[in-house]
């Protein structure tokens, strides 16, 4: 009888601490889980104009854009001094009905991004901002995940086009940028706050086997040397992101 109150005793103390190890574990898992990183320091990377600005309101950036790009395409009315007829390298280039007119978008981002638990989808439209005030799109060309396969061909020579509503925008490299600021560069944020940066690292292309499903990763890079999780462009689909946000993307109206 006493050798089975001590086998009792033995187990209740095993499972005690067991089940304390278990909550230790749990927390040290949600802290890191729900790390906190602090985007404000590329705020100034960004290229504020008239028609192109951002402030900062307590936990969330918000960006107003006219979403008109800074450099020439065959898509601006032929009276304007950035059009330009198209010279790029796809010898399939076919030019799309749609001109670049004046947008009225608004993107609210928050300050400080993280990780969010379930990851959102996006969607059709504007999924975050360039550097230069232009939106980026997702890898799809319309509903129900139609492939870009074809409306590439439309891509002017620094890869944007306009909407059927004359809203240009970036499916894949913003070659303008990259040519600019170069390929490791910052070239904007996605509508979870994280960043996107271009199609080289630590000299080295990025392929789509060194990101995960949503196509970034997480250390170091010059405007972050604490690390953060970043998304890359990369020249295979999806290019820009993949199965969703990585974090809680914020409001996006136009």
């Amino acid at each position: 009888m006493r050798y089975e109150r001590l086998i009792l005793i033995f187990v209740f103390f095993i499972s005690c601490n067991s089940e304390k190890d278990g909550t230790e574990n749990s927390s040290e898992s949600e802290v890191l889980n729900n790390i906190k990183y602090d985007i404000s320091a590329i705020l100034d990377k960004f290229e504020t104009r008239e028609g192109f600005s951002y402030s900062l309101n307590n936990n969330n950036i918000t960006f107003n854009t006219d979403n008109l790009p800074n450099h020439t395409s065959p898509y601006w009315p032929t009276s304007s001094n950035l059009y330009e007829e198209y010279n790029g390298s796809n010898s399939n280039f076919r030019i799309n009905p749609n001109k670049i007119e004046a947008q009225n978008i608004t993107i609210t981002v928050p300050k400080n991004p993280s990780e969010s638990i379930i990851k959102l989808a996006t969607s059709l439209g504007a999924i975050g901002v360039a550097r230069n005030g232009v939106v980026f799109y997702n890898q799809y060309a319309g509903p129900n995940n139609q492939p870009l396969t074809n409306e590439i061909n439309s891509f002017d020579q620094w890869l944007g086009h306009p909407t059927g509503q004359s809203a240009y925008h970036y499916h894949i490299e913003p070659l303008y940028l990259t040519q600019q600021y170069g390929e490791d560069s910052f070239l904007g944020l996605l509508a979870d706050g994280f960043p996107v940066y271009g199609p080289v690292e630590n000299g080295e292309k990025v392929t789509n086997n060194n990101l995960d499903s949503y196509h970034g990763h997480t250390h170091v890079t010059d405007d972050f040397p604490d690390g953060i999780y970043h998304y890359h462009i990369t020249d295979e689909d999806p290019y820009i992101n993949g199965n969703g946000f990585y974090g809680n993307p914020g409001n996006i109206s136009n």
